[in-house]
């Protein structure tokens, strides 16, 4: 079917629904919330698949609530706005929201504001469908297209469980997620599982968020595909992610102490950042290193905007977090580039690879055993070599850009066509 929706006499005026009389089929405008612009795993995803959206049957309009990395990104692809949200509750972190509501109280009468500008902001761009992004655009933006009459499609990129959000919020989310929005798009079925959505109308009173299904995040092949030539005496195992306690970069420096041990000539790297108000975690990560006595051996990269590049100069890419991971983006860009993988076997990951196939999983918070798996790798080159082979195919099978946004465009047509 062509994903086109013919435009309202309403709508074109400014306002008015989707029933309304058409007038000639053109691309659905579909307006993206995200509360922030920080190149985190869900914005970068969200850049991913503007980019790749087909632009004759979906016309993409972007709205954050900050300047940024992702703003400048996403500008030479698609009509981008800044409306700017208050600092009180973009700063707010997820494992730290108060149990009163998502926001602070001092920042409800911000919000309410917010929410109108987007209201304001949907009627007058003739916006189709809201495609949120994460979870504070999912409540802010749910709130605008309810008012605004338009169809909102919540992108959860977090498992909605209590080692990851306060109980209240977990509670009060997962409530918001029957009522909200007219369809769910979660990015691992460890996620959706997390939301608690009733099977049928029957287990909800009002059960808006029937419509529901996964579609896995996808990564640009093409580009990840880079040989990397060095030697084989000084292998590189490498961890890529935010710098905080859950992405276990304390893990992997135990491991990488025990590693050291057998193979002493192994390096150890650490990309990433600390966000958020880290700063304090990462300066005990430096700490750790010294402790172990592997500071010659273990190198702190920062942040590189050229995550392809810098995953092509491993050999080993490790996975550590410490708590379920919604999905690990990381691990399928790194199995895109041939490299064999390690990861913690918790939330979305165990979807992605599989066990001593294109990877080798092991039990979060040891890292001992992660110890084991790596050296297991170094110890058998060939194997390596396979799992990333196979890795990589499985990559081209499942997780490419181009499947995430066909199905993405798929459950926009089923959203419009039930209008």
């Amino acid at each position: 079917m062509q994903l086109t929706i013919s435009k309202p006499i309403e709508a074109l005026a400014g306002s008015g629904t989707l029933a309304a009389a058409k007038t000639q089929a053109q691309p659905i405008r579909v307006m993206f919330l995200d509360h922030t612009a920080i190149l985190s795993g869900g914005e970068i995803a969200l850049l991913r698949l503007v980019r790749e959206l087909d632009r004759e049957k979906v016309s993409p309009i972007i709205v954050l609530g900050a300047e940024g990395p992702l703003a400048d990104a996403l500008r030479p692809v698609a009509e981008t706005h800044v409306l700017p949200i208050s600092d009180g509750v973009s700063a707010t972190r997820k494992g730290s929201l108060g149990i009163k509501s998502l926001f602070k109280l001092r920042e409800v009468w911000s919000v309410f504001a917010y929410v109108w500008r987007l209201v304001q902001f949907i009627r007058h761009n003739n916006i189709d469908l809201i495609h949120t992004n994460s979870l504070k655009a999912d409540i802010i933006g749910g709130v605008a297209g309810r008012l605004a009459m338009r169809p909102v499609l919540w992108h959860v990129r977090d498992r909605i469980d209590e080692e990851y959000l306060p109980k209240r919020v977990v509670s009060l989310f997962r409530l918001l997620c029957r009522t909200i929005p007219r369809y769910v798009i979660a990015n691992s079925f460890s996620t959706l599982r997390t939301l608690e959505l009733p099977d049928s109308p029957a287990k909800s009173v009002r059960p808006r968020a029937q419509k529901m299904v996964v579609v896995h995040d996808g990564t640009e092949v093409a580009e990840l595909d880079r040989p990397f030539d060095r030697e084989a005496a000084a292998p590189r195992i490498g961890l890529v992610g935010r710098i905080c306690p859950w992405k276990g970069q304390h893990i992997f420096l135990q491991s990488a102490a025990d590693v050291h041990k057998t193979y002493p000539n192994a390096k150890f790297v650490v990309i990433g950042a600390a966000f958020f108000g880290e700063d304090a975690y990462e300066a005990a990560l430096h700490q750790l290193t010294r402790q172990l006595g592997i500071e010659d051996v273990v190198e702190f990269a920062g942040f590189r905007k050229d995550i392809d590049a810098a995953i092509s100069e491993l050999d080993i890419l490790v996975h550590a977090s410490t708590i379920g991971e919604p999905f690990g983006q990381v691990i399928i860009e790194g199995m895109a580039a041939h490299k064999p993988v390690v990861a913690t076997d918790g939330g979305g990951v165990p979807e992605i690879v599989q066990d001593g196939e294109t990877g080798l999983l092991v039990p979060m918070d040891d890292a001992q055993a992660m110890a084991s798996a790596i050296m297991q790798l170094l110890a058998n080159p060939t194997r390596a070599k396979e799992m990333g082979r196979r890795g990589r195919q499985r990559v081209l099978d499942h997780f490419t850009v181009q499947h995430t946004a066909r199905k993405v465009e798929n459950v926009y047509d089923t959203i419009l066509a039930a209008q």
